[in-house]
């Protein structure tokens, strides 16, 4: 794989990888470019099906975005994923999916209106987060906390704006707020304002007017980045 060899210490090529690395930004930004209205990023298990609360609750949350005119971007893959698509195109909204290269195939979702694979991580991140004004993170597994973390880390250290991070499910990420007050918090390895870049809902209309609402004040231009 290709991730393996730009990770071994010897390259056999390093100026090739770094042209194709740059090659493969080139395309993203080029996808990012039909993209002509405001976009919420989604996260959220690949494993979860339809009939699922969370995969219901996503598919809404898709469909009310699509109906006042956004994008929604996923990882363009099934499960939560393919529920925000589902959501996005029947509210007439723009689908987004921008899914990645994987040992064991990941197939696209069939609810996508732009769709681009994506072969390195980063690559794929970095258009994740670029034409974003908001993200809203369901239940999931690892990629879905590496891509809160990243999204967390990125406002905090003021590397993007303050967008608004929701959480969706109180009882999936209570513990976890829990931890970061109770030991991250304490020791103090984050500051208060940390905490507080995330908000954490169960209904579907709040996560919606969040993001939407940040959008028409322009509150992540003006909200201070928490150092």
């Amino acid at each position: 794989m290709d991730d393996r060899r730009l990770l071994n210490t010897e390259l056999p090529d390093p100026a090739a990888s770094v042209e194709k690395i740059a090659a493969e930004f080139r395309v993203g930004f080029e996808v990012l470019e039909q993209i002509d209205r405001p976009a919420v990023t989604v996260f959220g298990s690949a494993r979860i099906r339809p009939g699922h609360r969370s995969y219901e609750a996503a598919r809404e949350l898709g469909r009310r975005f699509g109906q006042s005119g956004w994008a929604v971007i996923t990882g363009g893959g099934p499960g939560l994923m393919e529920a925000a698509n589902r959501g996005a195109k029947e509210g007439g909204g723009l689908s987004v999916g921008f899914n990645i290269k994987l040992p064991h195939e990941q197939r696209s979702n069939a609810y996508l209106d732009i769709e681009h694979t994506f072969e390195h991580f980063y690559a794929r991140k970095v258009c994740f987060v670029k034409p974003a004004e908001g993200f809203v993170i369901f239940p999931g597994g690892f990629g879905t906390l590496d891509e809160l973390f990243e999204a967390l880390t990125l406002i905090q250290t003021a590397k993007v704006l303050h967008f608004p991070v929701v959480l969706f499910d109180t009882e999936q990420w209570t513990s976890l707020l829990d931890w970061m007050r109770e030991k991250l918090l304490r020791e103090q390895l984050v500051s208060a304002g940390d905490v507080e870049l995330l908000s954490v809902t169960d209904v579907v209309a709040e996560a919606v007017e969040i993001v939407i609402d940040c959008y028409a004040h322009r509150c992540a231009e003006t909200a201070a980045p928490a150092l």
